[in-house]
């Protein structure tokens, strides 16, 4: 794809407003941070957990559509692959975060953890160092996956090769694995532990989950803007997007079935240990904020993409998926702010723009990657073998 093309052209213009944006609202949240730090690291770390879910949620779809194929896939591979070469970008995004560390997590404080026996009790498993050692293995990890990963689709774009074909398969079965299991340790590490006390054995697949979602929802309303203009449209029609809604309902589906589960095993359990987690999100505005994510990220939802003419209309569709993904980054921070002792529901400026700075120069970071390559991936036999069957 040329950037002197009409859709070049489109795709540098939104580049380039959407690098300016995220810069502009960085710069906002550097001055807010040199005025309320703890503020900050707060808004930040949510802002990167979401825009993380979003190119770890693409990463996770692209190898599973290695591993099961489907017409769908071929038709936003590349914005999947594109997606997943943000993550060298995220990686240095993560940086700020290791400077504030002792703002977020109370185990980074000897003085309390000496006071605690629980927290004693974790300190070999919560302390900076530890800490610092696991989130390097799980980006070089990630980066792994997708390197290897894009190694093999660049072979395949070159010249036609089952061998390229086949190392896809393989790499994404075990990228998958490791996604999975790096990504338990993560969400555990960067959210869970902001309240050390408490814990949920299905913490890791609420937050993959959402991670998906998210990815899903993406997807779908950069591909449905991407089909109104050549030659993606040429690329994409009603069925594909009738999978993707599909496949954002049944996401949508899984998504409140996990956090439903979680809710009715650690409330009907009734233990203090457990269930203040939920008591701090019912207490003040933050039990509005649980109505909006039961109604707006799964009784809504779930209920349009029932439809059948709104999962084959593109721009229909957009819109359900991108009141889906303003609904995770709710989630996320349902999540993850009440960890942080704030009484009630508060919402600083930085909580804003904290996203949109990160959420910018990654969407500008993404459009470069999807220039990089044509739109439609070449030399693969299961292209042609997919639409033998159809």
């Amino acid at each position: 794809m040329n950037g002197d093309t009409p859709l070049g052209d489109q795709l540098d213009h939104v580049q380039k407003a959407s690098l300016t944006i995220g810069m502009v609202a960085l710069v906002l949240c550097a001055v807010g941070a040199a005025m309320n730090p703890k503020r900050f690291f707060e808004a930040y770390l949510m802002a990167f957990v979401f825009w993380l879910g979003i190119a770890l949620g693409c990463l996770a779809i692209l190898m599973i559509h290695h591993l099961a194929g489907g017409r769908w896939g071929f038709a936003v591979r590349r914005l999947l692959e594109a997606a997943s070469r943000t993550l060298p970008l995220l990686a240095v995004l993560f940086v700020p975060l290791l400077f504030g560390l002792r703002s977020l997590y109370i185990w980074t404080h000897p003085d309390v953890v000496a006071a605690d026996e629980l927290l004693r009790h974790k300190q070999p498993y919560l302390n900076a160092p530890f800490f610092l050692v696991r989130a390097v293995i799980y980006f070089v990890v990630w980066l792994g996956v997708a390197m290897l990963l894009d190694r093999a689709a660049a072979d395949q774009d070159q010249a036609p090769s089952r061998e390229a074909t086949r190392r896809l398969t393989v790499i994404s079965g075990v990228g998958l694995g490791l996604y999975m299991l790096t990504m338990t340790f993560a969400s555990i590490d960067w959210a869970m532990s902001l309240e050390p006390h408490w814990s949920s054995t299905i913490y890791g697949v609420l937050i993959m989950t959402g991670q998906v979602l998210g990815a899903f929802a993406f997807i779908i309303v950069v591909a449905a803007w991407l089909a109104e203009r050549n030659p993606y449209a040429e690329m994409i029609g009603p069925l594909q997007f009738h999978d993707l809604g599909n496949f954002l309902l049944t996401f949508v589906v899984f998504w409140a079935y996990i956090a439903f589960s979680q809710f009715l095993i650690i409330w009907s359990g009734n233990l203090t240990d457990e269930n203040f987690w939920y008591l701090h999100r019912f207490a003040g505005g933050w039990k509005w904020v649980g109505v909006v994510l039961v109604v707006l990220h799964f009784f809504a939802p779930f209920l349009l993409l029932l439809s059948r003419d709104i999962k084959r209309r593109s721009p229909w569709l957009s819109k359900v998926a991108l009141g889906v993904l303003a609904m995770c980054f709710v989630d996320i921070f349902w999540i993850i702010a009440p960890g942080f002792g704030r009484p009630g529901l508060t919402v600083h400026w930085m909580d804003i723009a904290a996203p949109i700075g990160i959420g910018g120069v990654w969407v500008a970071m993404f459009i470069k990657q999807l220039k990089g390559r044509s739109l439609a991936p070449v030399h693969d036999s299961r292209v042609e073998e997919e639409f033998e069957w159809a």
